[in-house]
């Protein structure tokens, strides 16, 4: 079984909370994924520009490195929407992550978007989140979870996939 997970999704599906939920439930650490992109990419996203591959690689590289970098149970909250992306975490990291993708409508996540305060991405980019999205395949070391539960409900949910 992995060592290294990663709570992936659109932005607004609850990444950083499932994520926090789930290595306080283990006693893991948690990782923001979001704490390690660029001040550049977090300008174009404050700015409503979509980012771009080109502009994602080196972030991607860096979550793998930290997330390896870590002794234990470690859950990142990354959005890791395309299946390259996946793949070049997993490979920085340089042994197996397990990606929980969090799946949920885009009204909900929009309406949570909405909702929340002081966030650098804004809701009108979640139209391009949606585009780049590459729902995990059954190929990949993977698993999808409904968000249209509750929060505890979705960690006992995880936990149980997990056997943790």
């Amino acid at each position: 079984m992995a060592r290294l997970f990663v709570v992936m999704g659109v932005s607004g599906c609850g990444k950083s909370t499932m994520a926090t939920a789930l290595a306080h439930a283990t006693g893991g650490f948690f990782l923001d994924g979001d704490s390690f992109h660029p001040a550049g990419n977090i300008e174009k996203m404050r700015a409503a520009i979509a980012l771009t591959d080109e502009d994602r690689w080196p972030w991607l590289e860096q979550v793998g490195r930290q997330m390896a970098s870590q002794k234990g149970t470690v859950f990142c909250a990354c959005s890791a929407l395309k299946r390259s992306y996946r793949a070049r975490i997993a490979k920085a990291a340089g042994e197996d992550v397990l990606f929980i993708y969090l799946q949920g409508s885009k009204a909900l996540i929009e309406t949570r978007m909405r909702a929340r305060q002081n966030h650098f991405m804004p809701p009108s980019l979640l139209d391009s989140q949606f585009d780049t999205l590459e729902v995990p395949g059954p190929d990949e070391l993977a698993f999808n979870v409904d968000i249209a539960r509750s929060e505890p409900q979705i960690v006992a949910q995880i936990l149980e996939k997990l056997a943790l």
